[in-house]
């Protein structure tokens, strides 16, 4: 008011209120429209003053700024450019200069409040200037730099959840692609499987139309979930049917509008009748791919000639229909996982006794299940000899895609019950022996960011949080932000607090005015979103350091997860001494018996630090309204009180209860390396194959040593690499992992009761191949495998020998000349061994351990690491300043 300046909160849109309009205009010299996306207020603004003389009417600015100058000494605007144009400018993210001058509020994209001060400050610094504006763009600019800087970061992208039927149902043949429209099967355009371009609701595939005859491709998939299909998908497809274009209509029932909660689809639709809808179109070929064919009798009423096959025939039935002229369709019959979750919770869903469990010792770490399944449930162990696979028994939807997996470690559990952990019970006098923390006065509104994963309960927090403040009679808003990212995307909540509700004028925090960053996922943590509510001296910052795996694990084995460099960005960004790191998920899994704790724990230590200014009454009152799993909730937030205040002995505690696993300790050293490998040979053939493992290993080191005393990367390489050739998983090796008790103690340690055990192998040399895949097919086999199974790992003499039976497969003829051939290598490296090569030859000698899997999995990474292998061994060949521009390169 004391700069003259007016706000206008427009509440309708469309039509813009004339009388209204014109009243708050009068006087103004200039008027800025803040609106998101395209400028719907801003033109009708222009409209209704366009015809006001031209020494009365506002100068309106909204998308866009030019380079005019308001110049208060002769109280006129001048043309001319500007510090203030430059900043105007910049606040459009790199947008392109328009036609009327620079960006500034850009139409893309969310508009952050950073945008919109800046803007602001751009057009008031015209005509007014002060220490505070100055100091606040600043600030603004400097963390906007800050966070553009060059970082190791990770993205948290939304994800099908486990047994997902989108998993599959997505996946198009070797030389076909889809596109996509409104649905979680939208997600499948950033997983790699030639999908491309979204549609609105009703618009699927008719893009298609236009550029059918122009692409050079002569038919295309197109993704449509049952909702969308009874909304207006229909009429996509009758439009398809009436250009008479080539393309398959992929209809996933779910049973459910799974994108934004799992609502019923609004209407009465069953597959029977989409089928009988498509024929009366004039869709052609009408196929029905079902998890279950028997759910549907001879009698169900689909259209004529419609086929019900099994869900594993979608890429031969695809390959069928992409070659089928007109428009056809595949109706994908599966129920989305997490209403089968929700359904199976209520008893109104049936609940297969069935789960997956892998031998960790058989597995070899190669992804393919997490390729094959395309699931979050599939996790990583690291262990001794290298990154295994789990499955993630709370999160599994029970789908079994990852049997699928080209790998005998994978056994299904038929009977029997999860053995869940036992909670711990908190020690004697909790709570009343905890200090009570001093809480934040409230002088001024209390801002909390909690940024965590979606679907574990991140939204939960804040709602907790804002009803404890709404039962103390407090000020509180609560504002989230999920969208799709609720499938297992970023989602963070903004939690603010203040003594009244009428000092809370804005419901996100703003750019640097966290008080509180609670982060329940460390990627999250560190992201954009996140960092930028942060500022050095203000923020605290209470991070779970769990690692929750992201898609990049699905597509990448190898992924690593930065957590030093991550945890090192937090710090930078709150200060020194201002940020606590806590494996919030270790602990819940191991204090309460499962990891969807963690939250509840976090937000314990964090008011325990005194950083919710709540009250504990309040809280626990908020966790009974909420219904859900109370007490574990209570029993979580008072873990994360006495970690906040004890860490040293509650991680005694939790440590009592951690499972002791030998391969799970990794070595510490080379010598460690080395022992423990020369040990396992012993077992896996005798001493003679642990004699010549350590021999090469001794000759390496005596060479190193030479070149470079102190050194150990070559023969820790080489210790590795030479172990993953020698300890080769052939039929005799799988059958002694199976059945040297490891195996077994591990399946009671997660199972109890009566179960059965069904492995699933495929033989490569005796086995049909499928045609789709090219891979041996794999069978399922009883419990009495594992008698023989015992038979087969006592044979294991007959190992390369001429009574092998399995010695002449092509697996093992490339196994033996891997090995060979490695021997070779090893010779050649070090033969002339210099120090400066130590690098490049550890790195040579370390391929082995990508050469993982089994039968044509083994294959492809063989090629790969052959190949990467004749690089590096051609640029080590090669004059000091050719290797220098090709280690480059």
């Amino acid at each position: 008011r004391q700069l003259g300046i007016r706000v206008h909160k427009v509440n309708v849109v469309w039509p813009l209120e004339a009388t209204i309009t014109r009243d708050f205009a009068q006087g103004l010299q200039e008027i800025l429209v803040v609106e998101e996306k395209r400028q719907v207020i801003e033109y009708q603004l222009k409209e209704q003053l366009y015809n006001w003389r031209a020494d009365v009417r506002p100068r309106v600015v909204g998308k866009f700024a030019d380079s005019d100058e308001w110049m208060p000494e002769a109280g006129r605007f001048a043309r001319g450019s500007s510090p203030a144009h430059a900043a105007a400018s910049r606040t459009g993210a790199g947008h392109a200069v328009g036609a009327h001058g620079h960006w500034l509020l850009p139409p893309i994209g969310e508009l952050t409040p950073a945008l919109v001060a800046r803007a602001i400050a751009a057009r008031i610094a015209r005509f007014h200037g002060s220490p505070q504006m100055r100091e606040r763009v600043a600030f603004l600019e400097a963390k906007e730099a800050a966070l553009a800087r060059p970082r190791v970061s990770v993205l948290r992208t939304p994800w099908f959840c486990s047994g997902c039927p989108h998993n599959r149902s997505t996946r198009v043949p070797q030389g076909s692609c889809a596109v996509g429209g409104v649905g979680c099967h939208l997600m499948a355009v950033w997983m790699g499987r030639n999908t491309t371009t979204i549609a609105q609701m009703g618009g699927e595939g008719v893009s298609w139309l236009g550029i059918a005859g122009h692409s050079g491709t002569h038919h295309i998939f197109a993704n449509m979930g049952d909702g969308t299909y009874y909304h207006s998908g229909l009429l996509a497809i009758r439009a398809a049917v009436a250009a008479g274009v080539n393309i398959t209509y992929k209809i996933l029932y779910n049973d459910a509008v799974a994108m934004t909660g799992g609502q019923p689809v609004d209407g009465p639709i069953t597959v029977p009748q989409i089928t009988r809808q498509l024929a009366a179109e004039g869709v052609g070929r009408i196929v029905v791919l079902a998890e279950d064919p028997r759910h549907y009798p001879r009698e169900a009423g689909f259209a004529p000639g419609v086929q019900v096959r099994p869900r594993d025939d979608l890429d031969a039935l695809q390959r069928e229909l992409r070659e089928t002229p007109g428009v056809s369709a595949l109706i994908y019959d599966q129920t989305c996982a997490a209403e089968k979750r929700r359904r199976r919770k209520r008893g109104a869903f049936p609940d297969p006794a069935t789960r997956v469990y892998i031998n960790e010792l058989v597995c070899e770490g190669c992804g393919d299940c997490s390729a094959k399944s395309n699931c979050l449930s599939v996790v990583p162990v690291e262990t001794e000899f290298g990154r295994k696979r789990a499955i993630d028994q709370f999160s599994c939807n029970k789908d079994y895609s990852c049997v699928a997996g080209f790998c005998p470690s994978i056994v299904t559990v038929e009977g029997g019950q999860l053995r869940r952990g036992r909670a711990i019970d908190a020690p004697a006098g909790e709570p009343h022996d905890l200090p009570e923390p001093a809480l934040p006065t409230l002088a001024t509104p209390w801002n909390i960011v909690v940024a965590g994963v979606g679907g574990t309960g991140v939204v939960t927090i804040g709602a907790l949080v804002g009803m404890a403040a709404h039962i103390e009679g407090k000020g509180v808003s609560v504002l989230d932000m999920t969208g799709l990212a609720q499938k297992g995307g970023a989602v963070m909540s903004h939690v603010r607090i203040a003594a009244r509700q009428e000092t809370l004028h804005a419901a996100r925090v703003a750019t640097g005015e966290a008080d509180l960053l609670l982060g329940c996922d460390l990627i999250v943590a560190v992201s954009d979103d996140a960092l930028s509510k942060t500022r050095s001296g203000k923020t605290r910052a209470i991070v779970n350091t769990g690692q929750a795996v992201t898609g990049d694990f699905v597509r990448n084995p190898d992924f690593e997860y930065p957590l030093a460099a991550m945890k090192s960005q937090v710090t930078d960004s709150v200060g020194d001494g201002a940020a606590d790191f806590v494996d919030a998920s270790r602990l819940a899994a191991l204090l309460m018996g499962h990891s969807i704790a963690a939250n509840i724990f976090m937000l314990g230590y964090a008011w325990q630090k005194g950083l919710v200014p709540v009250s504990q009454e309040a809280l626990m009152r908020a966790i009974e309204l909420n219904v859900v799993a109370a007490a574990e909730n209570r029993a979580a937030f008072l873990w994360g009180r006495r970690t906040a205040c004890d860490p040293a002995g509650v991680e005694r505690i939790a440590a009592s209860a951690e499972p002791e696993i030998a391969t799970h300790r990794v070595s510490t050293g080379v010598d460690e390396v080395v022992a423990r490998r020369r040990d396992y040979l012993v077992a896996y053939q005798d001493k003679a194959c642990a004699q010549r493992y350590a021999g090469l290993v001794e000759r390496v080191r005596r060479a190193e040593q030479a070149v470079h005393a102190g050194s150990t990367a070559l023969t820790e390489a080489v210790a590795r690499g030479w172990f993953r050739l020698l300890a080769r998983k052939d039929a005799y090796e799988v059958a002694r992992l199976y059945t040297d008790g490891e195996f077994e103690r591990g399946l009671h340690a997660t199972f109890e009761g009566d179960f059965r055990l069904r492995f699933h192998f495929a033989v490569p040399q005796w086995g049909p191949v499928d045609p789709d895949t090219g891979e041996p097919r794999k069978h399922r086999y009883g419990a009495w495998m594992m008698p023989v199974l015992r038979v087969l790992a006592k044979l294991k003499f007959l190992r390369d020998t001429p009574l092998d039976p399995f010695g002449r497969g092509a697996e093992r003829r490339l196994e033996r000349a891997l090995i060979r051939e490695y021997e070779a290598t090893i010779e050649t490296l070090l033969d002339g061994l210099q120090a400066q090569h130590l690098d490049m030859a550890a790195e040579i000698a370390r391929l082995p351990e990508s050469i993982r899997g089994y039968g044509p999995v083994r294959q492809r990474n063989a090629d790969a690491a052959r190949k990467r292998q004749a690089e590096l061994m051609a640029s080590l060949r090669a004059p000091a300043p050719q290797r220098a521009t090709a280690e480059v390169g």
